[in-house]
């Protein structure tokens, strides 16, 4: 009867483990449809390309060579870690029911594609931050180096068990391990690539270069929303017993409500800024209010989450705002959603988790932003010598769609329609009809 039980806690907890991973997944096509709708019609069928390629990327190389980077079998220290190729086997019966308290509760390959997810989730960061102007097949070749070694090596140092996580630095589901860390490297593209043609007048001003589909970005945003519950409830690792199966229900109610009170704040701090209730800020609002419940969505109780998730929310909205004043063009707030709120989401750990240290907090958001901001620049520089990461003007005038993919996303409209459109904004590359007076943030 005993051995029994063990089976069935362990077929449980990589059932629950597996489900998790399918929620994950679906945030691709969440990051897909978001961007899609915030990016220009002429760039859609590039962007969906893009997002498609880079998760097939992503996991095929994480199977490769990653996964083993960020859990090495044999590590060479705690900074280093090792270096092994594929994967391994998985848990036998006897492993399961004779292990006593170092038993497995999950299969090793449940483990394996629930992070495979995650490090294709970090890559979808940058995507949407160079979205318009980066090339799809440099951005395809930075995947791969991003996701085989420069995001599994600061993974290992928290994840891993290196020398973070020795030092004490708490991050349950990744505010900086993941979101912050692709938002580092997304900035690192962002400075190279430079901003969009007409983004920014001779004299500073902003100009709003309005989505093609703000529909499809609200479903997208909805569909990352549902995909949260997988990414912090199957953090929890495990789910059968009554504590750990009360942890998840705690951690699907914080997720929840941290992500609605970041939707909310955003809007009404949008609509006193600018008066009027910007969609593209209450997006951002409800994703950032789920990256800053990321790094704790345990501890905290239901009222805590909220407050999280609304501070969340203001900060997306006022780093939006000073991105556009350095002229940092990012098309989808990435870099604030991941970024800014995943750093708040770090030391909001300090209030809920007594195991946390503000100088353990400190230590691990610099470290980790340093690392993989410094590695993604050189590994852009070097591979803009080889092949230009930037779109001709001539390109980008026209749309990435025909140049980089060869047809449109809506041909119904024909290319002479198309066409006229792409020009008629003179530098902007936009209708005069379409340009939004309220979107001063110009996340679409």
């Amino acid at each position: 009867m005993d051995s029994m039980i063990l089976e069935l806690g362990y077929a449980l907890d990589t059932f629950y483990f597996l489900m998790c991973t399918a929620l994950v997944m679906w945030m691709a096509a969440g990051f897909a449809m978001l961007e899609a709708g915030l990016v220009r019609s002429k760039n859609t069928v590039e962007i969906l390309n893009k997002n498609v390629l880079l998760y097939g990327v992503a996991c095929t190389v994480y199977l490769f060579v990653g996964y083993n980077i960020m859990y090495p079998g044999s590590p060479v220290s705690s900074v280093i870690p090792g270096i092994d190729f594929l994967l391994g086997g998985d848990n036998s019966v006897d492993d399961v029911v004779m292990g006593g308290e170092d038993a497995p509760y999950y299969s090793n390959m449940a483990d394996f594609i629930f992070q495979a997810v995650f490090a294709a989730a970090t890559m979808s960061i940058v995507s949407g931050a160079v979205a318009e102007r980066m090339r799809l097949w440099p951005f395809l070749v930075f995947a791969v180096f991003m996701v085989s070694v420069i995001y599994p090596v600061s993974g290992y140092w928290k994840w891993g068990g290196g020398f973070l996580d020795e030092l004490g630095f708490q991050d349950f589901a990744g505010s900086i391990v993941v979101h912050a860390a692709g938002a580092s490297a997304a900035l690192a593209a962002v400075i190279l690539v430079g901003a969009r043609k007409g983004k920014y007048g001779p004299n500073g001003e902003v100009r709003a270069i309005p989505g093609a589909n703000l529909p499809m970005a609200t479903l997208g945003m909805f569909i990352l929303w549902m995909g949260w519950f997988g990414f912090n409830g199957g953090s929890e690792l495990k789910i059968a017993n009554v504590e750990e199966a009360n942890a998840v229900a705690q951690i699907f109610v914080n997720t929840n409500a941290a992500a609605a009170a970041g939707a909310v704040v955003a809007a009404l701090f949008a609509r006193m800024l600018f008066g009027k209730t910007d969609i593209t800020m209450t997006i951002n609002g409800a994703l950032a209010g789920l990256v800053s419940i990321t790094a704790e969505p345990l501890l905290p109780g239901a009222g805590l989450a909220v407050l999280i998730g609304a501070v969340g929310g203001i900060v997306v909205v006022l780093s939006v705002l000073m991105l556009d004043k350095l002229k940092l063009d990012d098309p989808v707030g990435a870099i604030s959603v991941h970024g800014t709120a995943g750093i708040w989401g770090i030391f909001a750990v300090l209030l809920s988790n007594p195991d946390a240290t503000f100088m353990g907090q400190l230590i691990g958001t610099l470290v980790i932003i340093a690392w993989m901001f410094a590695a993604s620049m050189i590994v852009l520089v070097i591979l803009n010598k080889v092949m230009p990461l930037r779109v001709s003007e001539e390109e980008e005038m026209d749309g990435m769609d025909i140049h980089e993919c060869g047809m449109l996303a809506y041909p119904e409209f024909g290319p002479a329609s198309q066409a006229s459109e792409m020009h008629s904004g003179g530098d902007s590359g936009q209708s005069p009809s379409r340009v939004n007076p309220v979107s001063k943030a110009a996340t679409s």
